[in-house]
């Protein structure tokens, strides 16, 4: 019975300081944007992902991939 005190005890205080930090993740994100807001409109705006940045970084991945294998292939093909 008192493993399980223990358990429960290193749980809610595991919980406890996870929660914290997201708390102040969440309010330093706030801080360092212009215009405000409320806290929970903060929290989802840091949270949201920007499907445009995320659309322009696979861009320019595809294109250093293709570069690269073109690079590649040019080598390959080269007599050392």
């Amino acid at each position: 019975m008192e493993e399980y005190k223990t358990l429960i005890g290193a749980a809610l205080f595991i919980g406890l300081v996870i929660g914290a930090n997201f708390i102040m993740y969440a309010i330093a994100r706030g801080a360092t944007r212009p215009g405000g807001g409320g806290f929970l409109e903060t929290v989802a705006k840091a949270l949201k992902a920007n499907p445009s940045k995320k659309k322009d970084e696979m861009e320019e991945l595809r294109r250093s991939v293709r570069e690269l294998t073109k690079n590649g292939d040019d080598a390959e093909k080269q007599p050392e």
